[in-house]
């Protein structure tokens, strides 16, 4: 396939004479945004400036919180809602005598609810005529005390003088109370804030990094006790039953419990019958055990057998955001695609974690809106200030989040169509082709790195549409481009220093393909809904070993990656690492993009390729060779350059020799002569099915 990049005219170069000043209007910019960053980096350094947000967060926390207190207790006295929670507590704690009871007392109280409502069906019905009696009753009391008042005072108009001493009061009371409505429902909803706002105060809703010292919850430390008490209230007959019988009460069981960051580490050997996987179940009420949200225990498997062990959050750590990136703090920013490290974030331990993307494949996946392009397009922005990195960029999105990289990359497809997705595919072919010329150089040829990076690329592997060959642009099979191309691009990518990384929202075996995901260095994965999702985006090893994408929290994690792989210092021991990325919102990312393009040499981007029709040289091979039992190499060489001069211009018998090698097939000799043989092309093409059709 043979692509030619469309570029756009260049503007003729202006009069020498206005260079100084065209200088020097251009880094008056630059010493606004570095004077800006300086005081945004003083501003969040103050105390008095954190102080004042901890308190915004505090109060209007208090509300939020203070009115779903006050919400779910109502929900809770108008519904059977705290019995069923009651019964769930009792069997998850296998005690079945206390499911029996709360039961008991859930009927009793949907009974006692039930004859509530007869009866005030039943007041409905007889409403009227009680409210009759009580009328003429009330009457006729009136009456007669306005009767024996005309006779004691010998006036027959004071038996209606009762009567209107009511009517004046009612009248009285109207006046009262249209007077003070209007006040009284225009201070009702502050009212209610301020009810709401007590009730959270006094509940502590209020995220604990936000709240005064001295009201913070800490959990309290982490002692052997405790952990040994919280292991043995799991619920695990066997476990208690071991702990119980322990001379030491379960002691022998832990390491020694280590600082780690803003938690604790601890390794807990498990007894006999009780398996990794019992825990692993168990993370929610093993943490609640701990006194901590499930979000603050994560549980991994590390080389010891039948050992479990647990980090520990110090209560309310993880729910306070970490600083902003280096890359908006920092004007003089460099990167270096071979020897540099992307500052992404921060592990749960609070320790700064960066990323080697130097000949490294990367794959990015999770639900929609956790932060999966900002997470991608933070390492995209480090490794602009390496002027050496040459971009092609395909957003399937489309709504400009890519958009800062014009006059950055080279090749800048944006939008959501197929049509888009069809133009992404054929520039990851383009991106082959020029894997494929960069293998026929001489060996030792330096090559400048080209990232290739595709967000959505689900969008691509689910595209309907089809080229003028038949063939599909999306699928999963050995006919889809996008497919084809990216298995190639894994294959043999790196070793040129072509590299691609990939972007996608919730993984199936549709829109992410086995063979595809399986060919990063690296793969991340922000919140997914299962644990099969889990394993499809990090693989069965990292999820089984502990890594557990599928336990964060949809929209309360965004941002927050669980990765696996090379290319970032992963703990001794763990499958893999948490990571809390730096968010670099849109405008940032704008000012950090202009501070890349200003070292580079004005890269033309264009936003269309041109593309040949696409080369099956294995097909090529077969046909050339035809019926023969073999050929010689020249001849084989001449007759593919006479078939197709452009594609096979530059071959020689290395790069032929090459294809063969590719699907376990060689070239062999005859009479001295290096020839091709049909049976080695043939059994070439039937691996190469065979391989294809196990990706499926």
């Amino acid at each position: 396939m043979t692509v030619h990049l469309i570029k756009p005219p260049q503007d003729a170069p202006s009069d020498t004479q206005d260079a100084p000043a065209a200088e020097a209007s251009s880094t008056r910019p630059e010493r606004r945004r570095a004077r800006y960053l300086r005081i945004a980096k003083a501003a969040l350094a103050d105390e008095r400036v954190r102080t004042t947000g901890r308190l915004a967060v505090r109060h209007g926390s208090y509300v939020l919180g203070g009115t779903k207190v006050v919400g779910r207790r109502i929900w809770d006295s108008r519904s059977t809602s705290r019995y069923e929670r009651m019964i769930r507590a009792a069997e998850a704690a296998g005690l079945l005598d206390e499911v029996k009871e709360w039961e008991q007392r859930a009927q009793a109280y949907r009974a006692a609810r039930h004859r509530r409502r007869l009866d005030t069906l039943q007041i409905m019905i007889q409403a009227p005529k009680a409210i009759g009696l009580a009328t003429a009753g009330g009457t006729g009391v009136l009456l007669m005390l306005g009767i024996l008042l005309a006779w004691g005072t010998g006036d027959a108009h004071d038996v209606l003088t009762p009567i209107d001493t009511v009517i004046d009061l009612v009248r009285m009371l109207a006046f009262i109370g249209g007077v003070i409505w209007g006040p009284l429902l225009a201070a009702a909803p502050w009212i209610g804030l301020t009810a709401a706002w007590a009730v959270g105060r006094h509940q502590h809703t209020a995220p604990q990094w936000a709240l005064p010292i001295q009201a913070r919850d800490l959990g309290g430390p982490i002692t052997p006790s405790i952990v040994v008490i919280a292991f043995r209230d799991l619920g695990i007959p066997a476990l208690r039953k071991a702990i119980d019988s322990m001379g030491d009460v379960g002691a022998a069981m832990l390491s020694p419990i280590n600082l780690a960051g803003c938690g604790v580490e601890v390794d807990v050997h498990l007894p006999s019958g009780v398996s990794t996987k019992e825990i692993q179940a168990k993370r929610r009420r093993l943490a609640e055990n701990l006194n901590r949200h499930e979000h603050e225990v994560f549980i991994t498997i590390p080389p010891a057998p039948r050992t479990v062990r647990l980090w520990i959050a110090d209560s309310g750590s993880l729910d306070e955001p970490i600083g902003p990136s280096p890359l908006t703090l920092d004007a003089e920013t460099r990167a270096d695609y071979k020897t540099g490290r992307a500052p992404w974030g921060q592990s749960l331990r609070g320790d700064a974690v960066s990323m080697s993307v130097y000949q490294r494949h990367l794959l990015m996946t999770g639900l929609s809106n956790q932060g999966k392009t900002a997470s991608l397009r933070s390492i995209a922005l480090w490794l602009a200030f390496d002027t050496t990195v040459e971009f092609w960029i395909g957003d399937l999105k489309g709504i400009g989040d890519w958009g800062m990289f014009e006059g950055i990359a080279k090749v800048l497809i944006q939008g959501p169509t197929d049509e888009h997705a069809c133009a992404v595919t054929e520039m990851a072919e383009a991106a082959v082709k020029e894997m494929e010329r960069r293998l026929q150089d001489p060996p030792g040829t330096v090559h400048h790195p080209l990232v290739v990076i595709v967000d959505e690329a689900q969008v691509a592997f689910m595209n309907p549409l089809k080229g003028d060959d038949g063939r599909p642009y999306g699928g999963k099979k050995a006919t889809s481009r996008y497919f084809m191309a990216c298995r190639r691009l894994h294959n043999q990518g790196r070793a040129v220093s072509v590299t691609l990384w990939q972007g996608t929202q919730d993984p199936t075996d549709e829109n992410l393909p086995k063979l595809v995901r399986e060919g990063a260095h690296i793969r991340a994965s922000l919140v997914v809904g299962t644990e099969s999702q889990a394993k499809m985006a990090l693989g069965d090893k990292a999820v089984n070993a502990g890594a557990a994408p599928h336990l964060l929290r949809q929209g309360l994690d965004k941002g927050t990656l669980v990765v696996a792989g090379d290319g970032i210092d992963i703990p001794a021991g763990e499958p893999s690492i948490t990571v809390r990325t730096h968010f670099i919102d849109t405008d940032p990312a704008k000012e950090i993009a202009d501070r890349a393009r200003a070292l580079r040499d004005g890269v033309a981007t264009v936003h269309k390729l041109e593309v040949a029709q696409p080369v099956d040289h294995l097909v090529d091979l077969a046909a050339v060779v035809a019926h023969e039992k073999r050929v010689k190499t020249g001849e084989v060489l001449h007759r593919l350059k006479t078939r197709n001069h452009a594609a096979y211009e530059h071959w020689d018998g290395k790069r032929l020799r090459a294809l063969l090698v590719e699907y376990g097939e060689d070239t062999g000799l005859y009479d001295g002569y290096p020839v091709v043989k049909l049976e080695s092309v043939e059994r070439a093409l039937e691996r190469r099915a065979e391989e294809l059709a196990e990706a499926q």
